[in-house]
């Protein structure tokens, strides 16, 4: 049974194995809001409230709040980070929604599930349709968007790489 969970104290030891995972892999952590970066977990958790708040335009950023998706046993499989607006950069290329699974736990369904979640939560904010991009090359990507949903409005050239942009009817 999964669920989308925001993080809490008590899951500090699921975050740890989650984060550690990603930094093992070598790879940037997906979505960047689940890269508590240097800060100490408790100051991880507070920067997230701040986040979900207005007073994340401060820095130039829309409010959004970062979810897991999570087993009954706490496990953290991914993060999906969904933005409660957009401004201009993110309709341009980064969209609603920025996921992405653990090392370990993809090419399991976990994305398409995490997604299908997440426009609940979507729906709550009283989004009407959702925008959710990817690298062109990043079949695997435009594939969960799809399954959920996704129509490919066009694609955006920038000087290195080619972004496909779909919408979600919610």
């Amino acid at each position: 049974m999964f669920q989308l969970v925001e993080l809490t104290p008590d899951l500090e030891e699921a975050f740890d194995s989650y984060w550690s995972e990603w930094k093992k892999s070598g790879e940037e952590i997906i979505p960047s809001a689940s890269d508590k970066g240097e800060r100490a977990y408790p100051e991880f958790l507070a920067f997230l409230n701040e986040g979900k708040t207005d007073a994340i335009r401060q820095r130039g950023w829309v409010p959004a709040t970062l979810y897991f998706l999570a087993d009954e046993n706490h496990r953290l499989y991914g993060a999906i980070h969904l933005r409660h607006e957009l401004n201009d950069a993110l309709f341009s290329i980064g969209g609603h929604i920025g996921y992405g699974v653990r090392p370990s736990e993809r090419r399991k369904g976990c994305a398409t599930k995490m997604l299908a979640l997440a426009l609940e939560k979507a729906r709550e904010q009283h989004l009407k349709h959702v925008l959710l991009t990817c690298d062109k090359n990043n079949t695997a990507s435009a594939r969960t968007i799809i399954r959920n949903g996704g129509m490919l409005e066009n694609e955006v050239q920038s000087s290195e790489r080619v972004t496909q942009r779909y919408w979600i009817e919610l």
